[in-house]
């Protein structure tokens, strides 16, 4: 969004999976958090601003304390680097979740996201189902919401996954709740990682009632990926 001409991005299910162009999309501040396509727990938010963002801090009358950035740039000068007490243990793991990163490569990070969407918009698509975005143009290739026909809740799925398959699916929320289910497919997660789930996903559809041919959208999205897996570069 542009607040006040600069650019605020939300790149929470985003940065590090998508491809995300900071200085060259001239955006301002960008944030996104530990839990996602950084494959974390919970619990660090993490804020890139530009230096025009910076300067535009300096006069801006909203009360803050915890994230005044000015804290945090006076610390890292000072060498200490935090003004509060710090998550040790998730600055650490971001560490080993950077590592991770780098040794793909990013280039490699987006293209295997964009293949895992691919496959899980397949995979939907022959279980007869439809994705919630309907223009092609604003498909994620992070979280795909699924649209259950008007006489399944989608919480039953989400509820059952969880209880008798040890899956964690996604809810819809606000005007999409009982509607659709979300499969994330972001992070630490490789190809046959998520047939693991597309296959959990057909049998929890074929309990709630829903006709569904086992292995239909396992199929579909295993023929995908059979054609555009590459080898391991690291192991080339």
């Amino acid at each position: 969004m542009q607040l006040n001409q600069h650019k605020i991005i939300d790149g929470v299910s985003s940065i590090c999976a998508l491809d995300f162009r900071m200085d060259e999309w001239r955006v301002d501040v960008a944030l996104t958090g530990s839990q996602k396509a950084l494959s974390l727990p919970t619990g660090l938010g993490i804020v890139c601003a530009s230096a025009k963002a910076l300067e535009a801090s300096k006069t801006a009358k909203s009360v803050r304390v915890f994230f005044d950035w000015n804290d945090y740039l006076k610390f890292y000068k000072l060498g200490t680097y935090w003004p509060y007490t710090p998550s040790i243990q998730l600055l650490y793991g971001l560490r080993e979740a950077l590592d991770l990163i780098f040794e793909e490569g990013l280039d490699n990070v987006i293209l295997r996201h964009k293949r895992l969407g691919t496959a899980t918009r397949l995979a939907v698509k022959a279980w007869g189902l439809e994705n919630c975005t309907e223009k092609e143009e604003w498909h994620s290739d992070t979280v795909t919401a699924v649209v259950v026909p008007p006489y399944i809740d989608s919480s039953e799925i989400v509820r059952r996954a969880w209880n008798r398959y040890n899956l964690s699916l996604g809810l819809g929320l606000n005007k999409v709740a009982g509607k659709v289910f979300r499969i994330g497919h972001l992070g630490h997660l490789n190809e046959l990682q998520l047939l693991g789930c597309l296959g959990g996903v057909e049998m929890i559809l074929k309990d709630v009632g829903y006709t569904v041919k086992l292995g239909s959208g396992v199929a579909a999205a295993s023929a995908y990926l059979h054609n555009n897996i590459p080898l391991i570069p690291s192991r080339i």
